[in-house]
């Protein structure tokens, strides 16, 4: 039988296991209140409540999150997290050497825009993940629906990366998942996107733009020297909450000439409701001899595993290890990155 967990820690696994499957952001979120309040306790308030049992009166606790914490502090392992634990089996099948010889992740999300967590709590999952690196690439101010970083803010979240990279934990490289503008202009400014480790550049408007302008776009962004990744490059949903949406339609082969002559890497993005590119267009990127990113996308610690399915589907593809930028060691990666500034 395994160790039952302290309360903090069973109550912040079930939410990473929740992320793992993508489950309602809100039901996760509440088991990491929970996780904080109780973790924010006095050992003395602790074991006063522990004693008196009144766990569902302490605020940020309903009656499901004091039902986990009751049983683990009885010294089991809660009814909740065994259930979770029991269906946690692998999310993909195949890929499984290509996975384990990822270095890092280079696309993820933090709640400085729109994902759950903080810079430590992801840092801290991706480490446990045996990543080497991290890149937090949170979105740029045009996109206020998720909270774009600005100059400033971005500014700030560069002197946290250099903090915490002083402190043990796999390397946090500075990025940002930068709009594409209509015109394929970057929407944040060249001072500041020189400052950054990776640039995923990708496009969250307009998708429905004509074949010819849409093209012609999508290549002045892989030409910007700032750029190192081309992000979700068709913008479908396929399945999921938030719906679906067709691709975007352009000229695949010009794209992904562009995004070779420029060393631009095409970002197989594992989110599941997203699988982009398709597999026609990732056939078409590997003939053009494109190199590639498998990334998370993760806006959730337990979504950091999500690169299972973009292997799975890059070596059913028969994606070369070497063209995968993320296999490479990091100050490799960051020669090839910072190379056009």
């Amino acid at each position: 039988m395994p160790e039952p967990p302290d309360p903090v820690a069973a109550l912040r696994e079930i939410a990473y296991l929740m992320e793992r499957v993508l489950a309602e952001p809100y039901r996760v979120r509440a088991f990491r209140v929970a996780a904080d309040a109780v973790a924010s306790l006095t050992p003395d308030e602790f074991d006063a409540r522990a004693k008196a049992g009144t766990w569902k009166e302490l605020a940020g606790l309903g009656e499901t999150t004091a039902t986990v914490v009751a049983q683990a502090v009885a010294g089991r392992v809660p009814d909740r997290l065994a259930k979770l634990r029991a269906e946690a089996g692998p999310l993909a099948i195949g890929g499984l050497d290509l996975l384990k010889q990822l270095r890092g992740d280079l696309h993820t999300h933090t709640e400085a825009s729109d994902g759950s967590a903080t810079i430590e709590v992801s840092r801290a999952a991706a480490t446990a993940l045996g990543h080497d690196y991290l890149a937090i690439t949170d979105h740029s101010p045009r996109l206020t629906v998720a909270n774009g970083l600005s100059v400033e803010r971005l500014q700030h979240q560069l002197q946290q990366l250099l903090e915490l990279n002083a402190q043990e934990g796999c390397r946090l490289l500075s990025g940002i998942e930068v709009d594409i503008l209509v015109d394929g202009g970057l929407d944040q400014t060249p001072t500041m996107l020189k400052q950054l480790d990776i640039v995923v550049s990708s496009l969250h408007s307009e998708l429905r733009m004509p074949s010819e302008p849409m093209t012609l776009r999508m290549v002045r962004a892989i030409a910007n020297p700032h750029t190192n990744v081309l992000g979700h490059c068709t913008g479908r949903l396929i399945t999921g909450g938030r719906g679906t949406r067709p691709q975007s339609t352009f000229d695949a082969e010009v794209v992904f000439e562009a995004c070779r002559q420029f060393d631009v890497a095409v970002e197989i993005n594992s989110r599941p409701e997203r699988a982009d590119p398709p597999d026609d267009l990732l056939a078409i990127a590997i003939e053009a001899g494109c190199l590639f990113a498998i990334d998370s996308d993760a806006h959730a610690p337990g979504q950091l595993e999500f690169p299972a399915h973009g292997a799975a589907r890059a070596a059913a593809a028969g994606v070369p290890v070497e063209r995968i930028v993320n296999t490479w060691p990091v100050e490799e990666l960051l020669t090839w990155s910072r190379a056009r500034r």
